[in-house]
């Protein structure tokens, strides 16, 4: 069976809080699909403006508060500065080159 976001969402409904979290893996039981379709119907959730929160630790889950949301938030920005890291180190090349920065003249 294909799950789709709407599906995804009814069951994150009864999750919401940190303490409420659900795994990938459960989800996708009571999907009936993959765990990586889990987090792909997440990241459709999340575009859709959907404040689903979760870290390995947590699992998933709605944001009860602002605080739940910005620990999210650092923790998917955090991912991503290692992955660019991983990347300019593989290339060879400062971070900042990699992502653009504007550099000063000294």
């Amino acid at each position: 069976m294909i799950a789709n976001k709407d599906q995804l969402l009814t069951i994150l409904s009864s999750h919401i809080g940190r303490g409420r979290g659900i795994t990938a893996n459960n989800l996708a039981e009571l999907l009936s699909t993959y765990s990586r379709q889990v987090r792909t119907l997440i990241t459709e959730l999340r575009l859709d403006g959907v404040a689903v929160c979760g870290t390995p630790e947590t699992g998933y889950y709605i944001a009860a508060d602002a605080d739940e949301l910005e620990e999210t938030c650092q923790f998917l920005r955090s991912r991503a500065l290692h992955s660019l890291g991983l990347e300019a180190r593989l290339r060879k090349v400062p971070l900042a080159d990699l992502v653009g920065q504007m550099r000063l003249k000294t």
